[in-house]
Order: structure tokens, then sequence, then C-alpha cells
């Protein structure tokens, strides 16, 4: 089942070139920095994609580091995966952070830099409950599981 979405999209630079896929059957389209930017070792800062888009309601879009960047040069974000809800029509912007502790990481204007994901959400209706069910887990968290 090949399940697919028409995403508007608006380029709010005309120079700015718009997300693909790098490989057919991917989940994430390829998001692209609007500016150069460097981050000192563990810097974050908001970077402009020059781009805009309207996902549509019952979806939400999440953000997030591109695996190559994050190992290579220390790049990740810092709200990962940041979210961006499907109301919201202003400009995509990637807040990256340097996990590097010890290299700057320089990044050019056109530079892929982070993944854009779009999911499907349900609404959820909150149902208070004196009692929650019991399953094979119960409270345990962190750790439960084991090593």
């Amino acid at each position: 089942m090949n399940d697919s979405i028409c995403l508007p999209i608006k380029r709010l630079d005309p120079e700015v070139e718009l997300p693909c896929y790098a490989y057919s059957g991917d989940a994430g389209l390829d998001l692209r920095a609007n500016e150069a930017v460097t981050l000192a070792p563990f810097e974050r800062k908001l970077i402009s994609t020059g781009l805009a888009v309207a996902i549509p309601e019952g979806y939400a879009g999440f953000l997030q580091p591109r695996s190559g960047m994050a190992l290579k040069r220390g790049l990740s974000l810092a709200n990962t995966p940041g979210l961006i809800d499907a109301h919201y029509r202003g400009e995509l912007k990637v807040l990256a952070i340097n996990l590097d502790a010890k290299e700057p990481i320089h990044i050019a204007k056109g530079e892929r830099i982070a993944q854009l994901v779009i999911q499907k959400v349900p609404t959820v209706t909150l149902m208070e409950v004196e009692e929650l069910d019991q399953t094979d887990r119960g409270s345990g968290g962190f750790g439960s599981s084991g090593v």
C-alpha cells in the first residue's frame, strides 16, 4: 500500500531548491539551508530554509536530523523531532545544534541540513479514569527491560 498526499509548498526565496527524497521509498524529504551558517561547538542556531508548507488537516510534519551529518560532523537538531502543526503557515526553520566538542560546523547555503517527514496523526480524546488497565510492563520505566 502506497499512501500519498499532496503537500502545497511555497518558495519564500525564488532561488531555494525544493525538498526531495534522496532515494525512492525514503521517508524524509531533504531540507536545505537558505543561508550560510557557522556553528561553534555546542552552539544552537535557527536556520532558514526559505520554504513554507500547508500540511493537510490530520497530518503533522516532523523535522529530523540527517544521519550522515550527525555522524560525520556532529550536526543535530536541538528539538528533535521538530513538530510542524497542520495550521502553521510560516517559514520552515531548523533549530540546529553542533554536538562536536572541538570543531565548528560550517553550513553552506543550499546544503542539506535536515529531513521533513509528514505523518498522519489522530486527534486524541482524553478519557479520565480512576485506574489504568494492567500490562506485563506495568509502571517499569527507564531500563526496566534490562541491558
